[in-house]
């Protein structure tokens, strides 16, 4: 059975940051992720964390200047020493967390542009290879370019030849159902052939991003795939609800902790 992660980015923003641990504990959740920490101290997550019993699924390394724009800054020429401090930043939150995995983001780039590419092995090799001191997996999201236009890593097959052509073991593929069917569809097959290079799985309906439960894809044949193919980890429930985050949790009373 899926061990579903809530999104504390997107889900229970009817609660401030730290009190969304309570919410989504109450609500069943036994895992969180989020997409940056870094606003709230290390310690007061790690306290939010143990008081309600969560696992730290995920999170992101920092992504630049979010609010001017950027999208992260692996791809981008030029900032690469930013890129070392911002690995060093995210260990001290991971350390605090009990985290696995760390997902870097590529950031605003052409990936016709070699300068781009060549930057952004770089980087990622280099997140990848300090993550391995720490025993962490680094993890590589294509995102498709309705949501996040211009970014650079917007190709499945791009972020396969990544993986494997850098050659780190630790070095995983994030597969996000919802952008693998914008992008490419053939979900299922995908998860089959991609599987054992995936190291995080998230999930929303298609075209809307609410919740997994109508729409374009049949959640639960998929949450019964990601089972048949022998995935241990956790699944992201990275979606915007429709209305309140409780209203919307009618999918997720058959996988709660009671």
């Amino acid at each position: 059975m899926p061990v579903f992660a809530a999104n504390l980015t997107m889900m229970f923003n009817e609660w401030s940051f730290l009190d969304r641990f309570d919410a989504a504990a109450a609500a069943g959740f036994t895992a969180v992720e989020y997409l940056f920490p870094y606003e709230a101290p290390p310690e007061a997550i790690a306290e939010r964390l143990a008081r309600n019993d969560l696992q730290q699924a995920l999170f992101n390394l920092p992504p630049g200047d979010w609010a001017a724009g950027e999208r992260g800054i692996a791809a981008l020429p030029g900032r690469f020493d930013q890129m070392k401090a911002d690995v060093e930043r995210a260990l001290d939150y991971a350390e605090a967390t009990g985290v696995k995995r760390l997902h870097l983001m590529a950031g605003l780039a052409d990936p016709a542009d070699a300068a781009a590419t060549i930057a952004y092995r770089r980087s990622a090799a280099y997140a990848a290879e300090r993550l391995a001191d720490k025993g962490l997996d680094l993890v590589i999201e294509p995102i498709n370019g309705r949501n996040m236009p211009g970014y650079f890593l917007n190709d499945f097959g791009s972020a396969e030849r990544v993986i494997s052509e850098l050659g780190h073991a630790n070095l995983k593929l994030q597969f996000d159902i919802y952008h693998r069917q914008i992008i490419h569809g053939d979900v299922t097959m995908a998860l089959r052939r991609l599987m054992p290079i995936i190291g995080h799985i998230q999930i929303a309906s298609v075209p809307s991003r609410h919740e997994p439960d109508g729409e374009e894809l049949n959640y639960p044949y998929l949450f019964g795939e990601i089972d048949r193919v022998g995935y241990s980890g956790f699944v992201g429930c990275e979606y915007t609800p429709r209305g309140s985050t409780l209203d919307g949790l009618g999918w997720f009373k058959p996988f709660a902790r009671s």
